[in-house]
């Protein structure tokens, strides 16, 4: 599957798939707190531990809707 077509899926998906959508905003939320993150000059020891446990969440998520988005595109 090309770019083009991974993000016809994508698209797809968030307009069909509940699942994949709570997925995609919760993705987001964190997204949006770890930018909130970064923008500090400093970061105390528990937004630190804070960073690294979004950034992983973060990418569970994004693991699981790219699982969700193959086992769609395998079936169309």
């Amino acid at each position: 599957m090309n770019a083009a077509e991974a993000q016809e899926v994508k698209s797809l998906l968030l307009q069909s798939h509940d699942h994949y959508r709570q997925l995609a905003e919760q993705h987001s939320q964190l997204d949006h707190r770890l930018h909130e993150l970064a923008d500090k000059h400093y970061l105390t020891a528990s937004e630190q531990v804070e960073q690294v446990t979004l950034k992983k969440r973060k990418l569970a998520l994004k693991d699981q809707m790219e699982q969700i988005a193959r086992e769609y595109a395998g079936r169309v």
